[in-house]
């Protein structure tokens, strides 16, 4: 993943520019915070020119919140998923009532948390081990955590949370759990670790996003009590195989 500086001549911001997931046609943008000033539409295509460039198919975008949409909707892109939003304040917490033991990860664990993370997520959202590295840097202070089931080691790894911290603010990063132990009380466990890890640390509130259609997830975050938001957000499409004149 590559950084394009954008805004040249009225304030430097920059566009976080590579493959979506490993993927050699999809090119993922992503806007880096903190910035200078809002990404304009001729920013946006900018980084489509250097897309289309590079051979790659199709752009797709951040989660993007409605105010971050503009002008990547300005110059052509649609609406390819949506999600939710959660807060949860972190002033009230569940009781933690352990489902499985939970230990921090050892990067010996990657390959069996990629194996629980692709069994529960389809193939657009799965993590390759850039995604799982791009998702333990992407905050100052981060909580990797996996869960151990009836094998004890990591074959018997059933599921695993990242949990990441910025100034006041933590977000779920990542939260996966092995379908055969979906039920089971392992997601909670999971998460409400994190959760205390986040309060412990001075974290004032968290979030969460999930598909819209996905209510199992939503459930789960709504009894350990993340609040929806009413604004929801996004990941944005662009077709670049279309030919469209940027």
């Amino acid at each position: 993943m590559s950084l394009l500086r954008v805004g040249v001549g009225h304030g430097d911001r920059l566009l976080r520019f590579g493959p979506w997931r490993g993927d050699a046609l999809t090119a993922y943008i992503a806007p880096v915070r903190p910035g200078l000033g809002p990404i304009s539409a001729a920013d946006v295509r900018r980084c489509l020119d250097a897309a289309a460039a590079a051979r790659y198919r199709t752009a797709i975008t951040a989660a993007l919140p409605r105010r971050e949409q503009g002008p990547f909707l300005d110059v052509g892109f649609t609406v390819g998923e949506r999600l939710h939003l959660l807060v949860h304040p972190l002033d009230h917490l569940p009781v933690l009532r352990a489902a499985a033991p939970l230990r921090r990860a050892r990067r010996r664990d990657r390959p069996a948390t990629l194996a629980v993370d692709h069994a529960a997520f389809d193939s657009f959202w799965r993590l390759d081990d850039a995604g799982l590295g791009d998702a333990l840097a992407a905050t100052s202070a981060v909580h990797y955590r996996v869960a151990i089931g009836p094998g004890g080691d990591t074959s018997g790894l059933v599921g695993y949370a990242i949990t990441g911290r910025a100034d006041h603010r933590g977000y779920v990063q990542r939260l996966a759990v092995d379908p055969a132990a979906e039920g089971t009380g392992v997601g909670a466990t999971l998460l409400i670790d994190g959760l205390r890890w986040l309060r412990r640390w001075g974290a004032r509130d968290a979030l969460v996003n999930t598909q819209e259609g996905n209510e199992r997830s939503l459930r789960l975050y709504q009894r350990t009590g993340f609040v929806l938001q009413p604004e929801g957000l996004a990941v944005l499409r662009y077709d670049l195989s279309a030919g469209a004149d940027l």
